[in-house]
């Protein structure tokens, strides 16, 4: 990424942040003595069209009902050209899993080094980058059906999430340990964008199907993926 570039992109990031700043996540600042469920295994759907970005499930923490809820990994439209997406994670210190929110930013920073898969294998994205204005997919990652994109490269089939070493958290008692590289802690704390207003009502979507939570699924989500944000029930699911 060009400095032009990168600058227009964290100017993006800015605005994103000052946009949705004002509305709450449900994802922040979660703290429980429960631990989450291993990554269910599942299949990315194809991809919508261009421009869509990848963004894993995860396991969300709903106090109302003081269960997990798996919010499926789904197709995002980025909210600015240049973005790409940190996903979250959650973290095991001090007796108590702790939950990092996802955001969008012109790097992809530290997510505990969770390896959720379609490119996000525990460090950075490897499913794509921008290139003058345009995200072109490394198939090898991406569910990328011919004629569905306009920029791609690599292996036309893609590349399915580990079924090892598949917990959902960093720290004790998970195989995932590794601490944040150097750049990878300046591009967490720098200005970032938060989830979508897409993003966020999917995540709400999900706590409103009783089939998503841990506790009627046992850790086996009956729709672990979406084509869209909320896309629930659509073909391709």
């Amino acid at each position: 990424m060009n400095k032009t570039f990168e600058r227009a992109a964290l100017a993006a990031v800015l605005s994103a942040a000052a946009l949705l700043a004002p509305a709450a996540h449900a994802g922040v600042a979660v703290s429980v003595t429960i631990a989450p469920p291993p990554l269910p295994y599942y299949v990315q759907p194809p991809i919508p069209g261009d421009g869509y970005l990848w963004t894993p499930g995860y396991w969300s923490w709903d106090p109302a009902t003081g269960d997990y809820v798996w919010v499926p990994g789904t197709w995002v439209l980025p909210p600015a050209v240049g973005l790409l997406w940190t996903p979250g994670w959650w973290g095991f210190v001090g007796g108590a899993y702790v939950w990092h929110a996802g955001y969008w930013g012109p790097h992809v920073g530290y997510y505990g080094g969770i390896r959720y898969g379609y490119g996000y294998d525990g460090h950075g994205y490897r499913g794509g980058r921008w290139e003058h204005g345009r995200f072109a997919y490394d198939r090898a990652f991406n569910n990328v059906p011919h004629g569905r994109v306009h920029a791609f490269y690599g292996r036309p089939n893609p590349v399915f999430r580990p079924g090892a070493a598949h917990e959902s958290f960093n720290g004790p008692g998970s195989h995932f340990h590794a601490p944040p590289t150097r750049d990878e802690q300046r591009w967490t704390a720098a200005p970032h964008g938060e989830p979508t207003p897409a993003q966020m009502a999917h995540e709400h979507r999900a706590y409103g199907v009783p089939q998503q939570r841990m506790g009627s699924n046992h850790g086996l989500p009956p729709t672990a993926a979406t084509v869209r944000p909320g896309g629930f029930g659509e073909p391709g699911v």
